[in-house]
């Protein structure tokens, strides 16, 4: 049997811990916790988790605090779980690089769907795999030939609507904000201006959905980004 991943909870709130740490234990994953920042910060260079769940109220170092401090010198994946459900605090994270944000309370499925989502991505960085092919619900989108097509129907997009669709399918399953898509695509010293981003998804969606007012693929984090439907 293929040894699962370690998961380090970082959560001060013993009732949380316990029933984060029995859900994961149950899917055979090994668990380590913490119930602050600083205990997060030396436990991870020593057990080198795989992923780190990360609570932003701890009651010594704030949990943006800690992010900073592992993305100074790691990759490791880490997805926030908080009460914090303001778009400001899910954006500043996910700005700062974790990797998704979950907003308490919050149901198994979608903690271990997002876990595996998280898990799955930093696998194929590290591995330097190159994913050819996104495909789901009848969209796929051949990376090497930048084609895509749905239900085996070309679609036409532009060259910036097809670097949208690719960057979101190349991390399907998790939201990538406004400031991310339009630093990956236009640079680090473009104008931070959502309405280009929302036009051209405006474009994207009446060229991909059935129904672009009840989107199938492309869903959007209101007031944060965008995130691909998970193949």
């Amino acid at each position: 049997m293929s040894m699962k991943a370690k998961i380090l909870i970082v959560e001060d709130e013993v009732p949380i811990c316990n029933f984060i740490e029995m859900t994961l234990k149950s899917k055979e994953y090994g668990v380590l916790c913490a119930k602050n920042g600083q205990e997060a910060l030396s436990m991870i260079p020593s057990h080198c988790p795989d992923l780190v769940l990360l609570d932003l109220g701890l009651p010594d170092l704030d949990g943006i605090t800690v992010l900073k401090h592992l993305r100074s010198w790691t990759s490791t994946p880490v997805i926030v779980v908080s009460a914090r459900g303001d778009e400001t605090d899910k954006v500043e994270a996910l700005d700062l690089g974790a990797d998704d944000y979950i907003v308490k309370p919050f149901g198994t499925s979608e903690l271990l769907a997002r876990i595996r989502t998280a898990l799955r991505h930093s696998t194929s960085i590290h591995s330097g795999t190159t994913q050819n092919q996104f495909c789901v619900k009848g969209l796929k989108i051949d990376f090497p030939k930048r084609l895509v097509t749905i239900d085996s129907k070309e679609v036409h997009l532009t060259q910036i609507e097809y670097k949208i669709v690719s960057l979101l399918a190349k991390s399907a399953g998790r939201v990538l904000t406004y400031d991310n898509i339009i630093t990956e695509l236009w640079g680090p010293y473009a104008l931070k201006d959502n309405q280009i981003l929302r036009v051209n998804m405006a474009n994207i969606r009446r060229k991909l959905e059935k129904n672009p007012a009840a989107p199938e693929y492309i869903f959007t984090e209101v007031g944060v980004g965008y995130r691909m439907v998970e193949e």
